[in-house]
């Protein structure tokens, strides 16, 4: 498939890594130092140049393009980049926007055909719905659904006084429907077998029914199960933080946030009924200390820098909020977050570039979630009679494909099934398997 991405950030050099391998890949942006930069560092075509211009895209190859992704920071120019490229020729487009408003119009339009866009993706919203599938689940770092909920994947950071450290697997392993998928260890990815020890600082990622995952949750930070109340506080009325707040109404919650300005408390607290907007300046201890911030179940830090995010994380944890998440915008700012004692940090451009990802894979690749930086992936898959797993037992199957491979989780006519060695996959199954980067290439031949 030939590719065009426009904007070579962050969001859009990361889906050049990720479909370099497969895929006929070219790269526009402005900035020349962004194209040196990806020239070296990734196997594309890398052209500097305006992605609005016409000139521009056929440098590019528009005229034999499959899918142009305008992916820049700027919302107006991915969507005059979409409506270019369509007056050119049909290749499908995807464009990346912040405003919602954007996203609301073109879902309104008629076959959803607004400006020139296939697929639009809101990196604000998606941003809120990924932490707020974090903070629902206790001590989980990343959350994501698949088969339409049926299942699900989380990621889990294991910490000194947890109760699975130093456990086997084997040992660890008490849910009826959960699989173990990996262990991520020192930035390598392991695949655990059952007298694998799970080490404080391990990173978990398991994959079941949403059910067991919870059970799993609870079982690895009991300290961090939430009340059944749950105090959740938003520090900055961010588009992002009005999401959030939005999205935690809609499940029936209750959250506090504080915003300094105060012409934008009073649009929240008009916009967010069953929010408790306060208007204060969220960096200030005493106020904090005086709102009970410490008795607060989540922390989630919203606010216009990455300084800022941090310095309220770090007071809100020192004042004994039991978990506290942040929007962390610089990518490679992630680990210092995390590292300082934030739980979880969330980088927009990543969790954007992990929804893009999704639709550039192969048409039976259903969904798609990016592990640790893009080193292995969670795939869902509808299996076909061509399939390697097809009619076949699992351990006979996966035999026949490379390490680095683990059936998670089955879905037949809208029920899981739970995979075990003898269980016989059939045509039409959706399974969701954990596959390592370097086995990807493979894995996705033989599906």
């Amino acid at each position: 498939m030939h590719v065009i991405i426009i904007g070579a950030g962050e969001v859009g050099s990361s889906i050049a890594s990720s479909l370099a391998d497969t895929h006929e890949v070219v790269v526009v942006d402005i900035d020349g130092e962004r194209v040196d930069a990806l020239t070296y560092s990734e196997d594309v075509l890398a052209i500097q140049g305006d992605g609005t211009s016409i000139s521009t895209l056929r440098e590019a190859g528009i005229d034999e393009a499959d899918m142009i992704i305008a992916s820049t920071d700027d919302d107006e120019t991915n969507l005059v980049t979409c409506g270019t490229a369509k007056t050119v020729d049909d290749p499908f487009t995807i464009a990346r926007v912040k405003n919602v408003d954007y996203l609301e119009t073109w879902q309104h339009a008629a076959n959803r055909t607004a400006f020139g866009v296939d697929f639009m993706v809101c990196t604000n919203l998606l941003t809120a719905q990924d932490i707020v599938r974090v903070i629902g689940l206790p001590a989980a770092r990343d959350v994501d659904p698949f088969a339409g909920g049926i299942v699900q994947m989380a990621e889990f950071r294991v910490d000194e006084g947890s109760p699975v450290a130093d456990q086997t697997v084997s040992e660890a392993d008490r849910f009826d429907s959960l699989t173990f998928a990996a262990v991520l260890r020192n930035g390598d990815v392991e695949i655990p077998r059952g007298e694998t020890r799970i080490r404080a600082d391990d990173k978990l990622v398991v994959i079941g029914s949403p059910e067991s995952v919870q059970e799993f949750a609870r079982e690895i930070a009991p300290s961090e199960t939430p009340s059944r109340n749950e105090d959740l506080v938003i520090i900055g009325g961010s588009e992002i933080g009005y999401h959030i707040a939005r999205l935690l109404e809609d499940r029936g919650l209750h959250p506090r946030l504080i915003e300094r300005d105060p012409d934008r408390a009073r649009e929240l607290a008009e916009q967010l009924p069953d929010t408790v907007v306060m208007q204060n300046d969220a960096t200030d201890a005493e106020f904090l200390a005086r709102e009970h911030v410490d008795e607060a179940d989540a922390v989630v830090a919203t606010l216009e820098s990455d300084e800022k995010n941090l310095l309220v994380s770090v007071l809100a944890k020192q004042l004994g909020a039991r978990r506290t998440v942040a929007v962390v915008e610089s990518g490679e700012y992630v680990s210092v977050f995390e590292t300082v004692g934030v739980d979880v940090g969330v980088n927009p451009r990543e969790v954007t570039a992990e929804e893009i990802t999704r639709f550039t894979r192969e048409l039976h690749t259903e969904n798609v979630a990016l592990i640790e930086n893009d080193k292995a992936e969670v795939l869902e898959v509808e299996v076909d009679e061509e399939s390697v797993l097809a009619g076949r037992p699992i351990r006979e199957s996966v035999a026949d494909l490379p390490e680095g491979f683990v059936v998670g989780a089955i879905t037949r006519d809208d029920e899981f099934v739970v995979p075990r060695g003898d269980t016989v996959i059939e045509p039409g199954d959706h399974v969701v398997v954990f596959v390592s980067r370097d086995a990807l290439e493979a894995v996705n031949e033989k599906l």
